[in-house]
């Protein structure tokens, strides 16, 4: 959220994770604990490479 990579991420009763990115987009629903993860590697991944070529 603080670098505008993710709007929101709300769990849901069934174990499920509502997420949006921006927010005017869409909500996307996230399966379970697992895509999360998934979700937050792939954001510090994004992170990680945007910093590298900011150097």
């Amino acid at each position: 959220m603080r670098h505008q990579l993710l709007h929101a991420a709300v769990p849901a009763p069934n174990g499920r994770w509502l997420v949006q990115h921006r927010a005017e987009s869409p909500v996307q629903l996230l399966d379970g604990p697992t895509a999360m993860v998934d979700l937050a590697a792939a954001i510090q991944h994004r992170i990680r490479t945007t910093r590298s070529r900011a150097r």
